[in-house]
């Protein structure tokens, strides 16, 4: 029997987001079967395509997370690329774009002229501090969002200076999955009602409405933990990180009583068991793991289950055995990328097409939106496609 489609065949959706939050968003929605056609500007398009690449070259980056996704260049400062636009946008489920809020509205394609010819249009707004407030005309990146949510003044090790994550906490959580999010509920109640919705996504927001453990600390003292002393960030000897005598480390995850137990006996320290609280022991379990390289200690812990393991480099992770059982490792067009993060019964997912060239897909969209050749001659003869 045939797997089902993806459960998002037949939404369509128009991206006009770049770099990374926007197109992961868009990205997670092809993976699952959506329409999505990137639409770039003719002058610059997605500056992800260029980054540390050469002349004419697409950089990884850019083709791990516009796969699946149609190319079409549209330039909206010409009449004529609006025209287009506006007529794509009359049959498609989801707008999606990053640009600084009012610049749709000043190139003729915001959220009101769309929803008035189409209603249940599901119109996503990606920025950093979303489309009101004092800062909403502010320039910034994940480092600024992280700062102004508070975040990035709590990661790090105690006494030392905030830690830049390798991680793009806000335009992954905020840009990606917060407007996925927004962008299916959208979608669901435009199937049932016939009516769309204005998604704001602010990446700041996003980041800030998940700082529970902060929350917490607050509403219980008045005051944030010093940076790597709360619960959940190096504060507790039996939840935190320990480097071992290669360099490597381990994480040490046990929270819960029996799991408590379960580490002080296979560490051989079965006094431990009452100190599980108590942060002078951080020292001396630091010695303890410092004595033995980690993966010794990975060994040693391998069957036990106590939520002791070890911390992996990103080589390493690709390697993983449960990594590799879960199929999440993809070579595909010349490069190692990751599967979709969820798996669904009844669809096997693929990469059905490369990302696309700049435009590439122009001559099947335009025909399927219903224009003639001697239509397309006369568009690009009015700027419409640069």
């Amino acid at each position: 029997m045939n797997p089902r489609p993806g459960p998002l065949a037949g939404i369509r959706v128009l991206d006009l987001t770049r770099l990374l939050p926007g197109p992961v968003a868009t990205l997670h929605l092809a993976d699952l079967g959506a329409e999505v056609i990137k639409i770039e500007d003719p002058q610059v398009g997605d500056y992800a395509r260029t980054l540390g690449t050469g002349a004419g070259e697409d950089s990884a980056y850019f083709r791990m997370i516009n796969r699946n996704k149609q190319g079409l260049v549209l330039d909206l400062k010409t009449a004529a690329g609006v025209s287009v636009f506006l007529r794509l946008a009359r049959d498609a489920d989801v707008i999606v774009e990053s640009f600084r809020p009012g610049v749709m509205d000043k190139l003729g394609v915001g959220y009101a002229t769309v929803a008035a010819l189409n209603p249940k249009i599901a119109y996503c707004a990606i920025s950093g501090y979303g489309q009101d407030g004092p800062y909403k005309d502010l320039a910034g990146h994940d480092i600024n969002y992280l700062g102004y949510a508070g975040v990035l003044e709590q990661i790090g090790r105690e006494g030392g200076e905030p830690a830049i994550p390798n991680f793009q906490i806000a335009d992954l959580l905020g840009g990606a999955l917060t407007a996925a999010m927004g962008i299916l509920a959208a979608v669901v109640e435009a199937q049932r009602t016939g009516q769309g919705r204005y998604i704001d996504v602010s990446m700041t927001d996003s980041v800030l409405a998940h700082t529970y453990f902060a929350m917490l600390r607050l509403n219980d003292a008045g005051q944030p933990a010093p940076r790597g002393g709360d619960l959940l960030s190096g504060g507790l000897p039996c939840y935190a990180v320990y480097r071992c005598a290669d360099g490597k480390s381990m994480a040490v995850g046990a929270l819960e009583g029996k799991f408590w137990k379960l580490c002080c006996q296979t560490l051989g320290q079965p006094g431990w068991v009452a100190r599980q609280w108590d942060p002078a022991l951080r020292s001396e379990m630091a010695a303890c793991f410092a004595a033995r390289p980690r993966d010794d200690w990975a060994a040693l812990f391998a069957g036990v289950d106590c939520c002791v393991t070890p911390v992996l480099a990103p080589d390493e992770a690709l390697h993983n055995a449960q990594i590799q059982a879960r199929g999440m490792v993809v070579e595909q067009d010349g490069l190692t990328q990751f599967a979709p993060p969820l798996k669904l019964s009844g669809f096997d997912f693929a990469v059905r097409q490369a990302a696309p060239k700049a435009g590439e897909h122009a001559a099947s969209i335009l025909e399927q939106a219903g224009y003639a050749t001697e239509d397309c001659a006369r568009l690009r003869a009015e700027g419409a496609f640069g």
